[in-house]
């Protein structure tokens, strides 16, 4: 589960070498991005949510709980934080399997300052983009919330395509109250076009 984003992104570190961690904190901070470090995945699992406008810098060899079973779990928890690899060894096995599990990026120690900002950035672009559409699809759902179960009904109709006569009929009202309602149903969901209005209603699939 996650919470609301905020506008400074949130970079968490697991590491169980202090001195990365200072490290990173230090260079990230620098940023004017906020972090929060573990020592260990089990530390970090221990957190109850994560913030949406956030990544993870993760070790892969670490004691106990590796960095390649922590993102498994934050997998199965449906947790979905972009990751960036951090690692001492060049693993290619171990590379190939983080990306595929979705990783951004897997970067080998010791690395450049810039090559794990651009990485960063990389991620954060990747969750203010899904991020977006998500409180696009929530905005519309809450106008859709706001229409009537009449105002529902027509705009079912409309956007299968049958004219207002059909409507009218089907629904035993006038045409003139057809077009009455699919004007606030226009209004309230704040679409200018029948094409627009489709394909909002698409994403949005009501009732669903």
């Amino acid at each position: 589960m996650t919470e609301t984003t905020s506008l400074s992104p949130t970079i968490y570190v697991v590491d169980d070498d202090v001195s990365i961690r200072e490290s990173l904190s230090s260079l990230i901070r620098a940023e004017g991005m906020q972090v929060e470090v573990f020592s260990s995945p089990l530390d970090f699992l221990a957190l109850e949510k994560l913030k949406d406008f956030a990544c993870v810098v993760l070790d892969v060899r670490m004691p106990g709980l590796d960095g390649l079973s922590l993102q498994d779990e934050l997998t199965r928890r449906g947790w979905q934080p972009p990751i960036i690899f951090i690692t001492g060894h060049g693993d290619v096995p171990d590379a190939v399997r983080a990306m595929k599990a979705g990783a951004i990026d897997f970067l080998k120690k010791p690395f450049e300052d810039f090559t794990l900002l651009n990485a960063i950035t990389t991620a954060l672009s990747r969750v203010s983009s899904e991020f977006h559409k998500k409180l696009e699809l929530a905005e519309l759902q809450a106008r859709y919330d706001q229409l009537t179960p009449r105002e529902r009904e027509v705009l079912g109709m409309v956007t299968q395509g049958r004219p207002n006569k059909l409507i009218a009929c089907a629904l035993g009202v006038s045409e003139s109250t057809v077009k009455v309602h699919r004007h606030n149903v226009m209004n309230k969901l704040r679409f200018r076009s029948l094409p627009e209005l489709t394909l909002a209603m698409e994403r949005l699939k009501p009732g669903q």
